[in-house]
């Protein structure tokens, strides 16, 4: 079992950064794969990255392309979500997910941490 806690949220001016960092319990940190999903109000919870063990990543929708940046570090048992030039649109409370295995998926998470609000302003 893992438990997840993210933070580095806040307000932010668009255009600028924010680095979210999922810290996670466990033993077996490296035998999960990790995600990053957000959910603005009134809409769904939606996709953003995930990543395995080795390194290797997936992305999700395409408004976030080259803006966003997943990583780990497994000694630290750290996940991490860079977001560069951000935009108002991607105002939502984000949150950390895990599964077991080594599949990178953009679903069927079993872990998930409470959630962290991004706020960007025009």
């Amino acid at each position: 079992q893992v438990q997840l806690v993210e933070s580095g949220g806040g307000l932010v001016q668009a255009g600028g950064s924010l680095r979210l960092s999922c810290a996670a319990s466990g033993r077996t940190f490296s035998s999960y794969v990790v995600a990053w999903f957000r959910q603005a109000p009134g809409k769904e919870r939606e996709f953003v990255a995930a990543i395995k063990w080795s390194g290797a990543s997936l992305y999700g929708a395409d408004s976030i392309q080259g803006r966003f940046s997943i990583s780990r570090d497994n000694g630290k048992k750290m996940v991490y979500l860079q977001m560069n030039s951000l935009k108002p649109e991607d105002t939502a409370v984000y949150f950390c997910a895990a599964a077991q295995g080594q599949e990178l998926r953009t679903s069927l998470y079993d872990y998930w941490g409470q959630g962290i609000q991004v706020t960007v302003s025009s």
